[in-house]
């Protein structure tokens, strides 16, 4: 004690010993180590015989190879999720997991009410992709819109119109409607009405339509053309044509359709079958005042 001023004794914790903290840290590195090894023996696995294994499925189902890119990124994120688990578990980090678990139930239920539309896309396009109710190139009808498939993802599919315009149709309203895939089949079948006058002669103008279907060369010859007398209008016998063409699209459906109706029309001329159209007749009385002085005329016509 100097100049009378006491202090208290400052009490130091001896350092642990080296030996002391070994045990500790070697246990740490040693759930690491198997936490690494399990990790890429699990993931090697998977992308050896998982990863073939999927794409083989994939290519047996004939699917595009732009349709299985997303569905092959899928599969690459549940490898190596399962390796993860998987190594944790090896690893002894079962506390670790279960909180991990219990964050990401908690996580995946609020985004789950946050992300509603997008779950619900992402499940209608996996159902797109295992049921293929159109591909990409198909021409599709939905909802009073049409055009053909030019991008099919998880989320959504993009539609090119017939007025080269683009549409992102979002998967649930695709799978949650009725889609007339028109080209789905290799053949497709097509009906026009032509109407005669009363006073033409049928069974020669059914032989025209007959003969320029046969002898267009994109209409198919099996199933032959068929036509049958469908109406009796006010002004028009109506003779419906079916036939049918192969592998169809859009544009050759127009321009098919185009070129028969025009030769059938040709013939009609050229045979003196009238193609009538709508006549209104009036009957009556028509009062006309000519200088002060009241007539009546009878209109006919």
């Amino acid at each position: 004690m100097l100049g009378g001023v006491s202090g208290s004794v400052l009490q130091v914790e001896p350092l642990p010993f080296v030996e002391d903290l070994i045990p500790e840290y070697a246990g740490a590195i040693t759930q690491f180590v198997y936490f690494i090894a399990a990790f890429i023996g699990i993931y090697a696995l998977g992308r050896l015989l998982v990863r073939p294994l999927f794409d083989r499925m994939l290519q047996r189902r004939n699917l595009d190879a732009h349709a299985r890119k997303p569905l092959q990124k899928l599969v690459n994120f549940l490898v190596v999720f399962v390796a993860v688990s998987v190594a944790f578990g090896f690893a002894d980090y079962g506390s670790f997991l279960t909180s991990l678990a219990t964050i990401a139930a908690a996580a995946t239920l609020a985004i789950g009410f946050a992300l509603q539309d997008v779950i619900q896309n992402f499940v209608a396009g996996v159902f797109i992709y295992t049921d293929e109710p159109f591909r990409v190139g198909d021409w599709i009808e939905w909802d009073g819109n049409s055009g053909i498939v030019e991008d099919i993802s998880l989320r959504v599919t993009r539609v090119r119109t017939f007025d080269n315009e683009l549409l992102t149709v979002p998967n649930a309203v695709l799978t949650g409607g009725v889609i007339k895939n028109p080209v789905a089949k290799n053949q497709l079948r097509q009906q026009f009405m032509f109407g005669i006058g009363y006073d033409d002669d049928i069974d020669e103008a059914t032989e025209i339509i007959v003969e320029e279907a046969e002898a267009h060369e994109q209409i198919l010859d099996d199933p032959g053309v068929s036509v049958r007398l469908a109406e009796l209008g006010d002004s028009y016998v109506g003779l419906k044509s079916r036939f049918w063409i192969e592998d169809p699209s859009r544009s050759d459906f127009v321009k098919t359709r185009s070129e028969y109706v025009q030769r059938v029309k040709e013939r009609f001329d050229d045979a003196g079958i009238d193609i009538p159209y709508p006549i209104r007749t009036l009957d009556g009385n028509v009062d006309v005042d000519i200088a002060g002085e009241p007539a009546t005329e009878q209109l006919e016509g």
